[in-house]
């Protein structure tokens, strides 16, 4: 990757209502470090994050609102939603599916931060949207993100590793704690970063893509969510059939990687936000997993 030229990472958190508590924090200018550590990637030049206004229909949500800039990129919105307290936090990175940023992810991050104790970032890193997908998620426009790169590319990987960069800055946030979920597409560039990387705790894998050749060399305990009956009729595509998924944990565990899987019968590509009870399940999954290895 780029190395970082020493920048400034400037950011100032806006109030917040949530549960009837109004929280204001102001973070102070940092200087981003130019290193890498724990055998973490070079990041991109130039990444900055700054406080925005809400996109519009999300004014009610109880989240801030941010954009992290990368000059060879563009500025990838993000909804930061915090659990009480004053931290330092835990710190998870979400990335959306093919079908575009989403409410759903915003939900998603709100009920992470509230059930697991951690900062949660609900991340656009690419403007616009494709798939059969859309149909099942509210967008959130962000027209200034980057354009859709193929998921494994090196822009892709680049996106994330500006996003883990730039959400070690957050205050409140403990910058050597980080988790990283994806669904489906969001899933390729999560995959790249933890065989590169080992400066990230864990990686939840919902509805991924795994082509035979993906590298077991993986860096972080995995959680793999998946449905049986994941297929292209509702957004899915050749690499998320279940049996991928089922190839990919064996090869893990041969490898003796740390990984945790768990299938839902009948479950389809998108079930994470069209069944409730899939959700509340996965919910509670992913909260368990990262308790376990956000806290140690």
């Amino acid at each position: 990757m780029v190395a970082m030229r020493s920048g400034m990472v400037r950011l100032k958190l806006s109030a917040l209502t949530a549960i009837g508590i109004l929280i204001a924090l102001v973070c102070p200018v940092q200087h981003a470090s130019t290193q890498t550590t724990q055998g973490g990637l070079g990041t991109p030049a130039e990444v900055s994050i700054a406080e925005t206004e809400a996109p519009p229909g999300t004014e009610t949500l109880a989240v801030q609102w941010v954009k992290v800039a990368v000059p060879s990129l563009g500025a990838m919105l993000a909804a930061v939603a915090r659990p009480r307290g004053a931290g330092p936090f835990p710190t998870i990175v979400l990335l959306h599916g093919t079908h575009g940023f989403a409410h759903e992810y915003v939900r998603l991050a709100q009920d992470m931060a509230s059930g697991a104790d951690v900062l949660a970032v609900a991340a656009c890193w690419f403007r616009g949207s494709a798939g059969s997908g859309t149909r099942f998620i509210t967008p959130i426009a962000c027209p200034d993100g980057p354009p859709m790169s193929p998921p494994s590319s090196p822009e892709s990987l680049q996106a994330l590793t500006a996003l883990v960069q730039a959400v070690r800055t957050l205050p409140g946030a403990h910058p050597d704690r980080v988790a990283l979920f994806g669904h489906s597409r969001g899933t390729a560039p999560i995959l790249s970063y933890i065989v590169r990387a080992g400066d990230v705790r864990a990686a939840i894998l919902n509805s991924a893509g795994y082509p035979a050749a993906l590298s077991t060399e993986v860096k972080a305990p995995v959680l793999i969510l998946h449905g049986t009956a994941d297929s292209p009729a509702d957004g899915g595509v050749a690499v998320t059939n279940i049996q991928m998924a089922r190839d990919f944990e064996a090869k893990l565990r041969a490898a003796g990687k740390p990984i945790e899987a768990v299938y839902y019968e009948g479950g389809r590509h998108n079930d994470i936000f069209t069944s409730s009870t899939q959700y509340r399940d996965e919910v509670q999954k992913m909260l368990t997993f990262l308790r376990r290895h956000l806290r140690e």
